[in-house]
């Protein structure tokens, strides 16, 4: 029986169960400790960035000293404010569930565990790494995802090399025409805001990214990214996409090595075969999306 898959009689395997109970656990941990925000010991820290910005003054606190600053685009704040109109403790529930939903949807419940443990901190702290590592893996099959990407942290968008080292102008065309299409939208409703991010990006741009975790500028890292995604699509690995983007994030903190868990989707047929897939097969779940290669 493939890992992870329901038992004859149609029951959850041993691996769905644990799977279930770790996240159910690391749901409740998170929650618990976002209130009261600001403890020393508190979650939900780089969630309350875009949980206090208002579409009204989006970049009133967009500082990188600023423990609250908001950096991203007006499209991903329009994206998220339904989610902020909730009390705090209730966002982050919401935020935290579809968090875990991430990790589920990438490592399926055999890896569940292992990926939890490897985004433990990107959970804990709410940030957005998980996400775009999912539209990353869906960008495969779905392109206009990587507007996700672009609308966000911007500089793993390095990924869409990809496409364009392979000839593949109509998936990089969708890519770039989706986003091009959300931001026309949303500058309808927020023109000015949409000026602000292009000054806050300046501000971000300036500083060397030495001052993160992995104290290692973006000027440096950017070119072993390019390199990745180069070889990667020559050679016809998915897996590295992922990789290249975690090396091209504008600052590399703990939490965005979440986005390794990409690989474990991009790879999983040949890690565990395809029965575990947490979607059926034959629909968009990773082992279809994106074939292990070599």
């Amino acid at each position: 029986m493939p890992a992870g898959a329901p038992d004859l009689h149609g029951r959850p395997s041993r691996h769905a169960i644990t799977a279930g109970f770790l996240a159910l656990v690391a749901w409740a941990a998170v929650v618990v400790f976002s209130e009261p925000w600001g403890r020393e010991w508190g979650t939900g820290q780089d969630a309350r960035c875009y949980y206090q910005a208002m579409l009204s003054d989006p970049y009133l606190h967009s500082n990188w000293t600023d423990p609250i600053a908001y950096v991203y685009s007006p499209a991903f704040l329009q994206l998220v404010t339904p989610l902020t109109a909730l009390p705090w403790q209730l966002f982050m529930a919401a935020w935290t569930a579809i968090l875990i939903g991430a990790v589920w949807y990438l490592c399926g419940p055999r890896f569940f565990a292992l990926g939890l443990l490897i985004g433990a901190m990107e959970i804990a702290g709410g940030n957005i790494h998980l996400l775009e590592t999912v539209a990353i893996v869906v960008g495969f099959r779905f392109p206009a995802a990587w507007a996700f990407v672009l609308l966000t942290k911007i500089s793993p968008g390095v990924g869409l090399l990809w496409f364009a080292v392979r000839r593949e102008w109509r998936s990089l065309a969708i890519a770039l025409g989706a986003t091009a299409a959300i931001v026309a939208v949303s500058a309808i409703f927020m023109p000015a805001a949409w000026r602000q991010w292009v000054d806050v990006l300046t501000q971000v741009a300036g500083r060397d990214g030495t001052w993160a975790a992995v104290p290692i500028p973006f000027l440096v890292r950017l070119p072993f990214a390019v390199a990745l995604v180069v070889w990667g699509a020559r050679t016809d690995r998915r897996w590295v996409v992922p990789v290249a983007s975690m090396i091209a994030l504008p600052a590399l903190w703990y939490g965005g090595l979440s986005m390794v868990l990409g690989t474990i989707a991009l790879r999983r047929d040949t890690l565990s075969g395809p029965g575990w897939n947490p979607f059926r097969r034959g629909t968009w779940g990773p082992a279809r999306l994106a074939p292990a290669a070599a």
